[in-house]
Formats: structure tokens, C-alpha cells, sequence
């Protein structure tokens, strides 16, 4: 999205009337001007701001009416206070602006048809003005209720970051009782879940190459530290979980990826603990003819890059015990069939949807007699956290019944836990239109070091 030139505010006052729809936010040339509105002895005036083009704002707002209109929605309806969702301040770029505050309760209603218009506290009268749109002012509670009833007039069923039963819990950012204002106004409240895949979570061919490029570094480190864990055990050389992690945070920054955490280093019971981490407190050292996990992720360290995330496994002997060969064998065998479900739905054109995959991938792990073992879901979004917005494949812990949408990025996996050991084997892949690639190497076994 980009604006070449810049023009001053101005005011313009009229007649409600002549208000004009201002559509698509990927202009090339100096784009419509955002707007705020205030009645004034019968008339709408508006404060246009040349900061509608700002890059930050992720949002097409003709894209977004087609999408509403194909799903048999009203409008989607934006909120956020204090930060309590992440989701809206993302596609927006609320209080990303600078030279203003943005501390009370904001409200921006996208139509299915129509101009987008918002609700925002007088103090922050500013908060939406890089957005398209007539924007309404409240300050009073009383003000703040009417406001909305006005924002939401003709509007029967409207999706906001919502998940009955809190369901998808990743989704569920607007509090309850935001819920209850809005159906007193008059709507009903549906999920925005796939809205949200659609506009935060859908990557461009820019973010898929900043993944694949993440994925390369990422699996060189990964070899870089099994081969140092192997150089060691064979040298007698004493080594810990504490050790390994650090060399790989050094050769993160060797391959400028930056991340939220240093890797996950986990030998032999620690390994059975899906999300311990060496501290240098708290480790344990790697010792011959046993299990190691790596789980690592990273970006590149540059705006929009997004995240890659792996986990292998590695056993420092020779001949890896057939307990845990065979517990590898199946979590291997759980993440094919999971890949084999998204790469198959994708060539037919079919949907396909995240609790699917889960259960495509647990069915093996179940049949293979290690249901019991399995502590978490098959796999999650990936974005510009290593968490994204987008679907996960989980049917386990919730009940994702989002759609794999062409251009979402996420992970697949399984993995089976016991009180001495772990194991987990974790890819990536990128939905299509019409296909589904995994974005780095398959691990087939447990990978002998020594």
C-alpha cells in the first residue's frame, strides 16, 4: 500500500447528503481523505486527514465489504480499549499514529455496504482520523450508549473479535460486556474469526519469502547444534541444555533472526516437558544415549517479517532405543496425515478447516496407543508473532473451526510425552490457492549423533 504526495487537513461542511464512499486504501495516487463528522446546526462537518494512506493500516475496505457480503454479514465492527485487542489495534494501526493518546474506548463499524464510520471519545477526537469514514464523538456513559445505537443503526448481525463459548480463545479479545452493549443496541454478535485470518493473518509474497528465508537460518542452526552436541559426546567433552541454548542464541544473531525467547534445549525427562526451557539456574547436563529435543523459532529482523518455528530430535548413541523409535514412528506418521489432509484439500479446492487437521493427526497417535500422551494440539498460526491470528490446528484444546485460508502460514506438531522422555517433530507450511508446501525438511527418525 503506498500514497505519493501529501496534502493539509482541511474542513469541509455540508449537508450529511454529500457524503461521499470512500473504498480501497491501496492507492497509488493521493488517496480519498479520511473523515470525522460532527452534526452542526443540522450538517456534517468533516475533518479529512491525510494519514488515511498510513502503511500500518492493514485493512482494505473494499476487500473487507466483499467479504462481509459473501458471509451474510452487516458490518465488522472494530473495538479496543487499552489494548485488550491486539487484533483491532493491528488491522487499524490505532494509536500507532503519534501526537495523540489512545486510552479510551474506541468503536469502528466497516459496513457490508457504505461508508465505514467510527465512535471515539472526545478527548481522542483523532484516535480514527487516518481512517476512511465520519467519525462520532462521545464522553459521557449516557453519550457513549446513544453512540452506539447511532453507529450501529440498520446493522442486524455484526462480527467482532467473539467466540461463543470461548471457543477460539485467540479470538475472544472484546470483553463481555461490550457484548452486552451491543446486542442492548441491537445487534447480534457473530465471530470474526475468518474476517480477522483474511486481514491480519494472510501473507503477501514478501512475508512468504521473509519465512522460507527465517526457515533456512533456523534449520542451520539447528544442524550447527546437533553436530556441537555430537562433538561432544564423542570428546567426553561435559556439555548442558544451558550451553547448546546459548551457542544458539549466538548463531541467531550470526543469521540476524530475532525471536521472543532463546530455544528450547530439553535432554531426556526434560524433554517430556513440551515447553521447559534451560535457565541458567535451572538445567540439566546432556549425557551419552540419551534423547534431545530442539524446538526453535525466529524471524528476520526487519518490519513484516514473519515467523518460522521447528522441533527435531536427536539421540546421542548409536542405536536409538525401539521405545522411542516406535513413539517417533508415530508422531511422524500424525503429522504426514496431517499434511496429506491441507495438501489434499487445497488441489481439489475443497475447505478444509483447523480442527480437522487436529483430528486427521491424533486419530494416528490415538490407534497407535498413545492417546494419553498427547498434551497439546496438533499445530498454530504463524505471523508476526510466533503465535499468529490466524487458524490453528486444534481440536483438542479448543475447537478451531476457522478455515485454512490461501496465504496463512502455520506449523503442524504432534508430539507424545512420558515421564522420562518426549518426542515431537514440528514443521511448517503455507496454504495456496490451489496447493499446500512445507517449507522445510521432513525429519523420517530420530537422528543418531554419534
Amino acid at each position: 500500500m503506498r500514497w505519493l504526495g501529501r496534502v493539509n487537513p482541511i474542513i469541509d461542511c455540508g449537508p450529511p447528503s454529500l457524503a461521499n464512499d470512500i473504498g480501497e486504501l491501496r492507492w497509488a495516487s493521493p488517496p480519498p481523505l479520511a473523515a470525522e463528522a460532527r452534526q452542526e446546526d443540522g450538517y456534517t462537518c468533516r475533518v479529512t486527514s491525510p494519514a488515511a494512506a498510513d502503511p500500518g493500516v492493514r485493512l482494505s475496505i473494499s476487500d473487507v465489504q466483499a467479504a462481509l457480503k459473501a458471509d451474510g454479514l452487516d458490518g465488522w465492527l472494530l473495538y479496543d480499549f487499552r489494548g485488550i485487542n491486539p487484533i483491532a489495534a493491528d488491522v487499524t494501526a490505532v494509536g500507532k499514529q503519534g501526537g495523540h493518546l489512545a486510552t479510551r474506548r474506541w468503536y469502528y463499524l466497516i459496513p457490508a455496504t457504505g461508508e465505514p464510520r467510527g465512535l471515539v471519545h472526545a478527548i481522542e477526537k483523532d484516535s480514527l482520523a487516518h481512517l476512511p469514514g465520519a467519525t462520532d464523538r462521545y464522553a459521557g456513559r449516557d453519550q457513549l450508549e446513544a453512540g452506539l445505537k447511532r453507529l450501529l443503526k440498520g446493522v442486524r448481525k455484526v462480527a467482532m473479535e467473539y467466540s461463543a463459548g470461548c471457543a477460539i480463545p485467540y479470538i475472544a479479545r472484546v470483553d463481555a460486556g461490550t457484548i452486552e452493549l451491543i446486542r442492548q443496541s441491537g445487534a447480534e454478535v457473530v465471530s470474526s474469526g475468518d474476517l480477522v485470518q483474511r486481514f491480519s493473518a494472510v501473507w503477501d509474497a514478501a512475508e512468504i519469502a521473509t519465512h522460507r528465508e527465517a526457515s533456512e537460518k533456523l534449520y542451520r542452526v539447528k544442524d550447527r547444534a546437533f553436530d556441537e552436541i555430537a562433538r561432544r559426546i564423542r570428546g567426553g567433552v561435559p556439555t548442558t541444555e544451558y550451553d547448546i541454548q546459548q551457542l544458539m542464541a549466538g548463531w541467531f544473531r550470526d543469521e540476524a533472526l530475532v525471536t521472543d525467547s532463546d530455544p528450547n534445549v530439553s535432554a531426556a525427562e526434560n524433554s517430556g516437558n513440551p515447553h521447559y526451557l534451560p535457565t541458567a539456574a535451572a538445567h540439566r547436563a546432556i549425557r551419552a544415549n540419551e534423547i534431545v529435543l530442539l524446538d526453535l523459532w525466529g524471524k528476520l529482523d526487519r518490519p513484516g517479517a514473519v515467523f518460522a518455528d521447528i522441533t527435531w530430535v536427536g539421540y546421542t548413541g548409536r542405536d536409538v532405543p525401539e521405545r522411542l523409535a516406535k513413539a517417533f514412528d508415530a508422531v511422524r506418521r500424525a503429522r504426514d496425515a496431517g499434511v496429506e489432509l491441507v495438501q489434499q484439500a487445497a488441489r481439489e479446492g475443497r475447505e478444509v478447516r483447523g480442527f480437522e487437521v487436529d483430528r486427521a493427526a491424533s486419530a494416528v497417535l490415538r490407534d497407535a496407543g498413545y492417546g494419553d500422551r498427547i498434551l497439546h494440539r496438533t499445530g498454530h498460526s504463524l505471523g508476526e508473532s510466533v503465535h499468529g491470528s490466524g487458524v490453528n490446528m486444534d481440536d483438542y484444546e479448543t475447537h478451531d473451526d476457522r478455515r485454512l485460508l490461501p496465504g496463512t502460514g502455520f506449523t503442524i506438531e504432534p508430539g507424545v510425552y512420558f515421564d522420562d522422555f518426549g518426542v515431537r517433530t514440528e514443521i511448517n507450511m503455507i496454504v495456496s490457492s490451489r496447493d499446500a508446501a512445507v517449507t522445510g525438511p521432513l525429519q523420517r527418525q530420530i537422528l543418531e549423533l554419534v
